[in-house]
């Protein structure tokens, strides 16, 4: 009996000896579509912490394996961005291509079908999305010239299907609200609100749908020029902020020194910064802190002079883009950069978003009471992605986009059409 509890022992230590060589096997198997993963991957990272803000070391941990084996499908980090960044843009272009068979469809059923394509196209690829919509500006100058067409291809198609669908459109109502429609559909990109993929499909379907058919606010072809605000030399606290914003929107936060700020600022020399804040991370904090309080400190007040839901949330719609055209650069900085800031920070001013978005939310589902409350924050969401992508596209001064046609679009996009 001890002779067969020993020999079975052993047979049993050679199969593990056996199974575990077998699953040492099967995990050093390399998946044939590794490099597709690896893509997906990097996507992410550099979505969510910016192309600058991401090592080999950081994808290849994702994935679990060495950076050598990342090494042995891309030479770089840059071909790796390049690849993905162009491989979207090609996805997008994709999408607009309609098929033989769309030929006899009347041009409502065309636009229809390329948004549908859009929309399917923006939720297989929602994790990456955010790449493209924010560290484009790192790509070299050839590579973002094939990118541009390729998005200009995107949006003359659609603008050509609007146009045939609604003749009494001109060409900048047209850009506009195919500037729209593209922005509510990036948008997911910017957020993580789970939605099943039905659901969602439905709900940037009929905001997408919403938009294209919606009458804008006649243009009176009047620029509006926005007031600058002069900051006294004095207040070198707020000059650091300003000029700060100014050249990480025009250059990206990477390529901004203190030195530069010190020297847009006026002050002598950078240790001059050093008396206000302890870097470039904590400039760019302490701007986003005041931008997202300034939302969050509007929504008492308003509910409070409101007569209802809906009057309440004309009301945030309407301070907001009024902040918004004051302050462009911060509004686009603050989405594209905030993975620069501090960790702490970031979760303090991620936090107050949160906390706004949901409160804008309570107040649409008073409104729309048929919506659930993730349903109603991913449209928020999508309203305040509005007011970026207009701003990007249009500046603050172009009368095609003034601010009440970006307040009409963002009450579209929320309340799901035109109301009275």
């Amino acid at each position: 009996m001890g002779y067969h509890r020993e020999m079975g022992a052993q047979e049993g230590r050679a199969a593990d000896k056996a199974s575990d060589a077998t699953a040492a096997r099967v995990v050093r198997r390399r998946p044939r579509d590794r490099r597709a993963q690896i893509a997906a991957a990097s996507a992410e990272a550099f979505g969510s912490l910016g192309y600058h803000g991401v090592s080999m070391e950081d994808i290849a941990s994702r994935l679990d394996i060495s950076s050598a084996a990342l090494y042995r499908h891309y030479p770089s980090k840059y071909a790796l961005f390049r690849e993905e960044a162009l491989r979207l843009g090609a996805l997008s272009e994709a999408a607009v291509r309609l098929p033989d068979s769309a030929d006899d469809l009347s041009p409502e059923a065309r636009l229809g079908h390329v948004m549908d394509a859009l929309i399917a196209a923006s939720i297989t690829n929602r994790r990456s999305a955010a790449l493209l919509r924010w560290q484009r500006r790192y790509l070299e100058a050839d590579d973002a010239a094939i990118l541009g067409s390729q998005l200009s291809t995107v949006n003359s198609v659609l603008m050509s299907l609007l146009g045939a669908a609604r003749p009494e459109l001109d060409k900048p109502d047209r850009a506009v609200l195919s500037t729209a429609v593209l922005s509510v559909l990036s948008s997911i990109g910017d957020h993580h609100v789970p939605i099943p993929v039905r659901a969602l499909t439905t709900l940037l379907s009929a905001a997408c749908r919403a938009v294209a058919e919606c009458t804008l606010p006649p243009s009176d072809g009047t620029a509006e020029i926005p007031v600058a605000v002069e900051i006294p030399l004095t207040f070198k606290h707020e000059l650091l902020l300003a000029r700060a914003i100014e050249l990480f929107h025009e250059r990206g936060y990477p390529n901004v020194s203190v030195e530069d700020i010190a020297t847009a600022a006026g002050l002598p020399a950078s240790s001059a910064v050093y008396r206000f804040y302890r870097g470039k991370g904590d400039i760019l904090a302490a701007a986003f802190r005041r931008a997202a309080d300034r939302v969050s400190a509007a929504i008492g007040p308003a509910v409070a002079a409101a007569d209802g839901p809906e009057q309440a949330l004309t009301t945030l719609i309407e301070l907001y883009v009024a902040g918004s055209f004051a302050e462009r650069e911060l509004t686009f900085v603050y989405y594209a950069e905030i993975s620069n800031v501090p960790a702490e920070e970031r979760t303090v001013l991620r936090n107050i978003q949160r906390l706004s978005v949901e409160e804008w939310a309570k107040l649409l589902v008073g409104v729309r009471p048929e919506l659930s409350a993730a349903d109603a924050r991913l449209l928020v969401h999508a309203a305040l992605a509005l007011v970026v992508d207009l701003g990007q596209r249009f500046g603050s001064d172009d009368p095609v986009c003034s601010r009440q046609r970006v307040i009409h679009l963002m009450r579209v996009v929320l309340f799901g059409g035109e109301r009275g």
